[in-house]
């Protein structure tokens, strides 16, 4: 099993930026892949960006460019840094993990761009 634990979500002007965390509650080493999706009202959830256990990188073409995940092997941490963010941004963002026992999702944290 495996906990995640989301963070940094908020309120921003267009234009802004954020970093969202997501800690898991042990070595994320070995996690092959660790993701950030998004969900907006009435769509369903889509990929945002994700970073495999290689550290090679993938991103949505709406936000390519914008948009910059890493991850802290350290502290069981993946980050997504933010920048530039469009009102199409909102929703809420989900962190996940794919491992060799399953998949495993976070909870969820809000993020709002206003206009």
């Amino acid at each position: 099993q495996v906990q995640l634990v989301e963070s940094g979500g908020g309120l921003v002007q267009a234009g802004g930026s954020l970093r969202l965390s997501c800690a898991a509650s042990r070595s994320i080493f070995r996690f092959n892949v660790m993701g950030w999706y998004r969900q907006a009202p009435g769509n369903q959830r889509e990929l945002v960006a994700d970073i495999t256990s290689g550290d090679r990188t993938n991103y949505a073409d709406s936000v390519k460019g914008r948009f910059t995940i890493s991850r802290d092997n350290a502290k069981n941490t993946v980050h997504l840094q933010m920048n530039s963010l469009k009102s199409e941004d909102t929703g809420v963002y989900y962190c996940r993990v794919t491992t060799v026992a399953g998949v495993y999702w976070g909870q969820g944290t809000q993020v709002t761009v206003s206009s």
